[in-house]
């Protein structure tokens, strides 16, 4: 038998309170690594070209329990009161998985990692879309595969997410923040007439209108927006304000790791005995990160051209807006983030102009974005209506087509395999516009396509950035 002396006895026990049991087995080690605060980004110590260096680190990381992945099933809570997030049950008790309603990942890049499926192979890269695989289960209380009910088809009542890349967000974030202004700038002027009607125009895009009778605001005919008049680019249903909004929910879903800027510093949120799973500083280089990667592109193909114009002729650039317009070329990060107040709490600014964004300068203006998009909801007809339970079910953000030659599958849910099926899919407010496009000679719908078929992804998104950082197992 060893002799063990008191004195170490005593650290032993210490480490065997102090530590989680996971971290006893031998090997094991946190994989973040190097832990970043706001303070190491707002110092002055690291260039743009570092942190953005940092934030693709953190969303590649494959964060094991040590770094927090995982929630902490509590079987004396049978009524897991946070679907969500924390008390989550794992699938066949694994203690790891759950898949369907999150807990579904390592990293982010599982979800965002084809550049293009238009190629073969596919193009594989950081912060791309995600293939069918991918597709987030968000929520479900009710998944009938083998239809029990007798619908004709397996039910499922909770959201199928297909995730979109990150390219250009930089463009979007700046879009959303400077239309929320012009629009609360107009919910403010209603509110100094009462009892006139005005009409929420922002960039050349219709939000309905809005009133104020000398003590309440009538939202009744607001359109494809929250009430409190917050444009939300991100999300299918419009959901996140920027990119750090997604994130900070995301990374609980998916991976159950808990921002600091969400649960506070030394809170265990979700009882996996992990704390300050996501720092401050770490969110801020994830945001710069996912915003300053190179936007799509427009590469032509014969057609194209025509097909632009035909593009228009048929409706679809009424909600697929082909150009919209900054007023500046300042894209600013703030923490906190406010969706209510864009100009609140800026640490870091960036040019849209410069790399690797490089927006097309607008003389008198900013730059222009060429998203083919509104940043609105719209109905979006019956067939395309998830089985939710919510008003929105059939509402949708219009998605943005600026990529779309690589980015299949299509659709907020990838049902649709090609574009042409993508385009018969259209209901509701854009069931004219595929009116339109189905009454066109085949030749002509060809154009069409072969115009989407211009709008590319960027090669090599991440460029600049070097090559792989580090191996986990050091």
């Amino acid at each position: 038998m060893q002799f063990v002396p008191t004195r170490w006895l005593a650290v032993l026990v210490l480490m065997a309170m102090t530590v989680p049991a996971v971290a006893q087995l031998p090997g094991q080690h946190s994989n973040l690594g190097n832990r970043l605060t706001q303070a190491d980004i707002t110092g002055g110590s690291m260039t743009i070209h570092d942190i953005r260096r940092e934030g693709r680190r953190i969303f590649t990381t494959p964060f094991n329990k040590l770094d927090g992945m995982g929630d902490s099933y509590d079987p004396t809570d049978p009524d897991h009161t946070s679907l969500s997030n924390g008390n989550r049950p794992s699938l066949q008790n694994n203690g790891t998985f759950l898949r369907i309603n999150g807990l579904d990942a390592q990293t982010c890049q599982e979800c965002h990692s084809v550049v293009s499926n238009a190629t073969i192979p596919v193009t594989l890269g950081i912060g791309g879309v995600g293939a069918a695989n991918a597709n987030a289960i968000f929520m479900p209380t009710n998944i009938d595969v083998a239809d029990v009910a007798n619908n004709g088809y397996a039910d499922f009542n909770g959201r199928f997410i297909n995730p979109p890349f990150l390219f250009g967000a930089a463009g979007i974030e700046a879009l959303g923040k400077e239309m929320t202004t012009d629009l609360l700038a107009l919910k403010q002027q209603a509110f100094l007439n009462p009892n006139t009607i005005v009409s929420l125009d922002t960039k050349g895009i219709n939000f309905g209108t809005i009133s104020h009778d000398g003590s309440t605001f009538d939202t009744t005919n607001v359109e494809g927006i929250e009430d409190d008049l917050v444009v939300r680019p991100f999300g299918r249903k419009g959901e996140n304000f920027t990119t750090r909004d997604f994130d900070r929910g995301a990374a609980r879903f998916h991976m159950g790791m808990q921002p600091v800027e969400v649960v506070g510093a030394g809170v265990d949120g979700d009882g996996d005995g992990v704390v300050d799973e996501l720092t401050i500083g770490e969110m801020s280089a994830l945001h710069m990160f996912a915003n300053l990667q190179k936007k799509p592109v427009f590469r032509p193909r014969p057609g194209a051209g025509f097909g632009f114009f035909l593009f228009n002729q048929t409706g679809c650039a009424d909600c697929h807006k082909p150009m919209l317009i900054t007023n500046t070329n300042t894209h600013t990060f703030s923490f906190p983030d406010l969706g209510d107040d864009p100009a609140a709490n800026v640490y870091a600014s960036v040019n849209l102009r410069s790399f690797p964004m490089r927006f097309l300068n607008v003389p008198g203006a900013g730059v222009a974005i060429f998203p083919f998009a509104d940043l609105k909801r719209h109905d979006m007809g019956p067939a395309l209506a998830e089985s939710f339970g919510s008003p929105l079910d059939a509402q949708f953000t219009t998605a943005r087509l600026w990529g779309i030659a690589d980015t299949a599958p299509y659709m907020h849910d990838g049902r649709a395999l090609s574009l042409a099926e993508a385009v018969d899919m259209h209901g509701g407010d854009a069931a004219q516009a595929r009116t339109n496009f189905t009454n066109l000679p085949n030749i002509q719908q060809v154009m069409i396509l072969q115009f989407l078929r211009s709008l590319r992804t960027p090669r090599r998104p991440d460029a600049g950035l070097g090559g792989p950082l580090r191996n986990v197992n050091n």
